[in-house]
């Protein structure tokens, strides 16, 4: 199927064929007819697979066929909530990208900067609007944004937002927008707080479930290193020593371990940045920038603050600690093989973090190779227990105590960590 199979417009296709997409993903495919027949949508699909375009297509369709040319001021006609600022300015990047054509406008507001640029914008009128929950609410309550006619409500990340501590938040714009509505729905994953939520909101939803594990797995190279703790950096360094690695994102599991492997590999001369939520929004940007160019090699991210990455051509992703929620793995290795691209996933594993691989490779129902000729082997590679149907691994305390194993999108049990990091 291509593109003009789904009836889209003329200016949206003429932006799409400038960006060379002529074929859309699956969630694309089963989203837009659905959307431009202007029913609401509960979307199961992670970050990655299109789900940018998925809606926001319709949404320009629809704001252009109804727009008014001779309308004295623009209101905000749709609204898109999404937990990170990354994650917003780069959806508001999309709008841009596929409306050059048409004459709708929109902007995109967020925290940790001043608010006097965002307000001009909005005071000069737009029809679409992409938020954060906090810094949204903050200018709704001064009286700079209204949601009065808003005609199409997007929720982006919604399982982010409940691990974030948003959904009060959530809540309360949702208060406030008109009951006649579009409203869509999108998560990597289905917390029960998050299906009650789109229940009490949603009308007789259509549901698409773009199920990644296996089919991520499978497009990814993945490669598994068994290595003490200690020697992470070392083999990090000694990894990173060729030129196979041509751009990467090394995740760690906290904003403090993200600085120290920056600082560590910058004292081996290799140019590295971090990106979490303890870094200001212009630090934050300026090292996306500088990744995106080239100019920085290595991205070392948190899993929240990454939700915000949409860089094409990344060669390797690392999981320098291995995640404790198994579909947090396969998010991650996603970023290597966006869209139909291929990519290497490289994953060190130290023995504390053998119940976390147990559960990954069970998820994906796959055993990781194993890479046993490197410099700094863990001699206890042999002792990782056999995969059983229906354990609970036992895991750190330091992490997973307050998260117990999250299922996937067709599964309506879920973790609910709920943490109050806003990065």
């Amino acid at each position: 199927m291509k593109f003009h199979d789904l009836q889209i417009i003329e200016p949206i296709l003429k932006a799409l064929k400038s960006q060379g997409y002529d074929q859309p993903t699956p969630i694309q495919e089963q989203s837009i007819p659905i959307l431009l027949a202007k029913n609401d949508l509960l979307g199961c699909a992670q970050t990655g697979t299109g789900k940018t375009a998925a809606f926001a297509i319709p949404i320009l369709q629809h704001l252009v066929n109804s727009h008014n040319p001779d309308t004295e001021r623009r209101n905000i006609k749709s609204l898109v909530i999404t937990p990170t600022r990354e994650l917003a300015i780069q959806i508001a990047d999309s709008f841009t990208t596929y409306g050059q054509f048409t004459e709708i406008k929109n902007t995109v507001i967020y925290g940790g900067v001043k608010q006097q640029k965002q307000v001009k914008r909005l005071k000069a009128g737009i029809d679409i609007l992409v938020a954060t929950p906090g810094r949204l609410l903050d200018l709704m309550n001064q009286g700079f944004v209204s949601l009065n006619d808003v005609e199409y409500f997007v929720l982006d990340e919604a399982d982010q937002m409940l691990d974030m501590g948003f959904i009060h938040d959530i809540k309360k714009v949702i208060a406030r927008l008109p009951r006649k509505r579009q409203s869509l729905f999108f998560s990597a994953t289905m917390p029960s707080a998050i299906i009650n939520l789109s229940e009490s909101i949603l009308g007789n939803p259509k549901r698409v479930t773009i199920t990644p594990e296996k089919a991520t797995a499978e497009k990814v190279e993945q490669h598994l290193y068994y290595v003490n703790k200690g020697n992470k950096i070392k083999l990090l360094v000694h990894l990173l020593a060729t030129d196979v690695i041509t751009s990467s994102i090394v995740f760690s599991r906290t904003k403090h371990g993200a600085n120290k492997i920056v600082k560590l590999l910058l004292n081996a001369d290799i140019s590295a940045e971090a990106i979490h939520g303890n870094k200001s929004q212009p630090a934050r940007q300026r090292a996306l920038a500088n990744f995106k160019d080239g100019t920085t090699r290595i991205l070392v991210a948190t899993d929240i603050a990454a939700r915000g990455i949409d860089v094409d051509d990344i060669s390797h992703v690392i999981n320098y600690d291995l995640p404790n929620i198994p579909e947090t793995y396969v998010h991650r290795i996603g970023r290597t093989g966006r869209a139909n691209a291929s990519g290497i996933a490289l994953s060190f594993c130290a023995v504390d973090e053998r119940p976390f691989l147990r559960d990954i490779q069970r998820l994906i129902n796959q055993e990781i190779e194993v890479v046993a000729n490197h410099p700094y082997p863990d001699d206890t590679q042999e002792q990782l227990p056999p995969s059983k149907k229906g354990s609970n691994a036992n895991r750190s305390k330091s992490n997973s105590s307050r998260n117990p194993r999250r299922k996937n999108c067709s599964s309506r049990n879920a973790r609910n960590s709920r943490s109050r990091n806003r990065n």
